[in-house]
């Protein structure tokens, strides 16, 4: 069944593989679990509360909400009746809250919690198309989502069909607001024939069968874990919401899951937690450890290093590698990484250890799948992020930046025409104002951000991102930022990884005062120039760093410097950090 309009996604399910767990989420310590008819009782329950409630086809709603069962039923009850979904950030600022509520007119915002409630009640004092808030869990003075249903009840489902059939695959269906590190944000258009054909061209690459489950953690007010959520919808696989990010481990280990997605600083940091609890062991077991380890980096598909290697890989993962399987739940078919570039060699540890991680490429703006990496091990390449969908065309332009047309091209941005044709072209091509290439294999290969790329004074080039996921292999490395634009040398800001920072001077006699003092220690920064030196090696001489600044703080989505899927935002860490970046070229 061919599905043009995203809640044909709920019919399908029933039809095809109906489930006893659609979706699942964690109640005072409890999963709660939803079938498939729950599932559709309560969409139709909200498609008729808000109809009571007076919301027509083309009205606006926000949801600013954490990851919950609500969530989709509120989705899937909106889109019915043809509303707007407004998906935004528990995170981001106040003045971005006032901007999107006021410039996409809203008529009900909902909430999921009690210090969100207290926000934003404030700021839809201000938004004069705000008619009301409503909270999902219960708040004291706050109408809660349930009065939404209640007023439905005694609705005719007639009234709801009738609305369905009038959708059209074209018609509008989300607004999202892309995180602005430069202004105010961009609301990105998205119709129904957007999403629902990179569901169905994306549904072929991930190697799952109904029934099977999946852990969700990454926010569903972006369009990675959003669609990814309609395609497992689609596929009949059962969802099952984190209760937080800290509790991730906890919640593979109990749902254990088939697949689930990540962005690659995440991956990176299940790493270097497995690294370091390799450091903390003795003798064979340490030894045994790192030989795993090191077989695992230097991994190469289908074979390529010899039956040898393969030999000794069976043990690798018979004595280490299933222990890294376990504390993923056991049952991990794949893992879809993607909102920023994966190290090459995270890729080949996680696959040698047979747990596949399938790197794929897009934006909001494409919604959002590009390419990425089939399942068969012909059609992986470390390094690249795999053929393009089907039905999606793509091309470079003359200087590299990659070029986007299909079904799955947004509608626009949301009341900016000028923005909008400032990245599609008359002949309907999407700039992506990524850099990229094709691969022998013809496989998309990003190479870097056409706006990062920046200029020392000398009028080299610099490839910042290629650079930071070098660095970042450090296991010191929390966080780095490659700048010096018209400088005559790159520099770099460093967030350092606090935990191994500790555990090093600990195990080099230093005193860990503190955070601010420690940073000082020239046994420390000896160490880190060490680091950088080191992987300074594989860069020309005009990209070396020459100069860096550990810095006391770590760079986290609630303070600002990165975005929701992890990546830096560069304007606010040069405005936060420009003494220090000054002062690597003071003298």
């Amino acid at each position: 069944m061919k599905i043009e309009r995203l809640f044909d996604i709920l019919p399908h399910q029933k039809q095809n593989h109906p489930l006893k767990t659609a979706l699942a989420g964690k109640e005072k310590g409890k999963w709660v679990h939803y079938s498939t008819d729950d599932l559709i009782a309560e969409a139709n329950a909200v498609s008729l509360g808000l109809l009571a409630m007076g919301v027509a086809p083309g009205d606006k709603i926000a949801n600013i909400s954490n990851n919950r069962p609500e969530w989709n039923f509120l989705d899937f009850g909106m889109l019915q009746i043809g509303a707007v979904h407004v998906p935004i950030y528990p995170t981001i600022t106040d003045e971005d809250y006032n901007y999107i509520l006021n410039h996409a007119e809203v008529k009900y915002i909902f909430v999921s919690s009690a210090d969100l409630y207290e926000r934003i009640a404030k700021i839809a004092a201000n938004v004069p198309t705000v008619q009301g808030v409503y909270t999902f869990d219960q708040v004291a003075g706050a109408k809660h989502w349930s009065e939404v249903k209640k007023a439905g009840e005694g609705g005719d489902l007639k009234q709801v069909e009738s609305i369905k059939a009038s959708v059209k695959a074209d018609d509008l269906f989300t607004i999202i607001y892309t995180s602005g590190t430069t202004g105010f944000p961009k609301g990105v258009m998205l119709s129904h024939r957007n999403v629902a054909s990179n569901v169905e061209a994306s549904d072929k690459r991930v190697p799952c069968s109904p029934g099977d489950n999946a852990l969700s953690f990454l926010p569903l007010c972006h369009i990675y874990e959003r669609m990814l959520t309609y395609m497992m919808m689609y596929r009949s696989i059962s969802i099952h919401y984190a209760e937080s990010m800290e509790t991730i481990a906890d919640n593979l280990k109990e749902i254990k899951p088939q697949v689930f997605s990540s962005v690659p600083r995440l991956l990176e940091k299940v790493y270097d937690k497995i690294v370091s609890k390799g450091h903390e062991l003795t003798g064979v077991k340490k030894a045994l450890f790192f030989w795993a380890l090191n077989l695992g980096l230097r991994y190469e598909l289908n074979g390529a290093n010899g039956w040898w290697y393969e030999t000794q890989l069976k043990l690798a993962n018979k004595l280490i590698f299933s222990k890294w399987r376990e504390a993923l739940g056991g049952n991990v078919k794949a893992i879809v990484s993607g909102a920023a570039a994966l190290q090459p060699r995270l890729a080949r540890v996680f696959w040698s250890a047979q747990i596949p991680v399938l790197e794929g490429y897009g934006l909001t703006e494409t919604s959002p799948v590009i390419s990425v990496n089939y399942f068969a091990t012909m059609q992986v390449e470390f390094g690249a992020v795999g053929p393009v969908l089907e039905g999606v065309e793509v091309k470079l332009a003359e200087d590299g930046e990659i070029l986007c047309k299909g079904p799955n091209v947004m509608m626009g941005y949301y009341k900016r025409p000028e923005l909008t044709e400032e990245v599609i072209d008359k002949d309907g091509w999407f700039h992506t104002g990524d850099i990229g290439t094709f691969t022998a294999s013809g496989n998309l290969k990003i190479t870097d951000r056409k706006k990062e790329i920046f200029k020392t004074s000398g009028g080299k080039y610099i490839a910042p991102q290629v650079m930071e996921n070098k660095f970042k292999e450090s296991l010191l490395i929390e966080q780095l930022m490659v700048c010096g634009e018209s400088k005559n040398f790159p520099s770099a800001l460093i967030s350092p990884a606090w935990d191994n920072v500790k555990y090093w001077c600990e195990h080099h006699g230093i005193a860990f005062t503190s955070q601010a003092e420690v940073i000082k220690n020239p046994k420390l920064l000896e160490k880190f120039q060490s680091e950088i030196d080191h992987y300074n090696e594989g860069f020309g001489q005009w990209e070396k760093i020459k100069k860096f600044k550990l810095l006391p703080t770590s760079w986290s989505v609630e303070t600002g410097e990165l975005t929701a899927t992890m990546k830096l935002k560069r304007k606010v860490i040069m405005e936060k950090f420009k003494a220090e970046y000054e002062s690597m070229y003071a003298e």
